[in-house]
This record gives structure tokens, sequence and C-alpha cells, in this order.
């Protein structure tokens, strides 16, 4: 079953469970899910949704980071409730091991000189990191890059 159709039926499931946590959650999936279907690229893909989740995860992390900062714990709770729902539509996330692999084989063969290099890394980097189908945080993949780059 496509995720477009799994998460439809999962937002009828919770309109009659009343779980109004799961509801907001799924409804915010949906509504970037429309949002993509208006841009008139053609039918929305599995790929598409899992990088509409992909954002909506950074959002919640974002905000739990913010309201930690303000001290609104009730707050706090709501994102991490939502982020877990939003977890559950992720694909299993690439290890470090895996990711540092990928990296070693990207530096192998564009022999990057300097930090200057890393456009040149991240391209091919992140193309074969998505090729794998898993999820990984981009911001953390390029944070290591440009750690080794300065190395």
């Amino acid at each position: 079953m496509p995720l477009t159709e799994q998460i439809s039926q999962q937002l009828k499931e919770a309109m009659k469970a009343r779980d109004e946590v799961r509801l907001r959650t799924l409804r915010s999936i949906r509504a970037e899910i429309l949002k993509k279907e208006k841009e008139g690229k053609g039918a929305v893909t599995d790929d598409d949704v899992v990088t509409a989740i992909g954002r909506l995860v950074k959002q919640r992390k974002e905000s739990i980071e913010q309201f930690e900062q303000a001290g609104r714990q009730d707050l706090v709770d709501i994102e991490q409730a939502e982020l877990e729902i939003l977890s559950e539509y992720l694909p299993e996330a690439l290890s470090e091991a895996e990711i540092d692999r990928v990296i070693e084989e990207v530096f192998a063969q564009v022999a990057p000189s300097g930090a200057g290099d890393i456009g040149k890394v991240m391209g091919p980097l992140m193309g074969r990191l998505k090729k794998t189908g898993k999820s990984f945080d981009g911001g953390a993949v390029n944070a290591r890059v440009r750690e080794k780059l300065s190395a």
C-alpha cells in the first residue's frame, strides 16, 4: 500500500479513536502531501512523502530545542509526541558506520584538497546516501565532511 493511502487510512482510524496528537500529526503530513500534489509535478511518490516527513521531523526538532531554551516543557512534550509519530513513517536510519563508509568512498573518488572542496564532496555524497533508501541527517553529514576536510 502506498504511503499516502496508509496515512489516509490511519488518519481515519485516529479520528475514530479520538487520538488528538496522532490526528494532528497525520493532518500535518496530509497537508504536506496536498501541497506537493498542488505543485502539479505528477503523482506524489513515497519518496516525496518521506522527504516531506523529514522536513516535519526537522521542524519538530528545532521547535523542541527552542521550547527547551524558553523553559516550556509543556510544549516540548507535545512536539516530542508528534516527533515520535512522525518517526514511525521514516525508513530505517543509516548507522554512523555506514555514513562514514560512504564518506570514505566519496573522498577516495573525489580526492578533495581542502575545505574549499566541500561542494565537490557533498553532491556525490548526498546522491549516494539517498540511493540507500534509508534516512539520514544531512546537517550531521555536512558537519562530518567539514570536520574531515579541515583535518
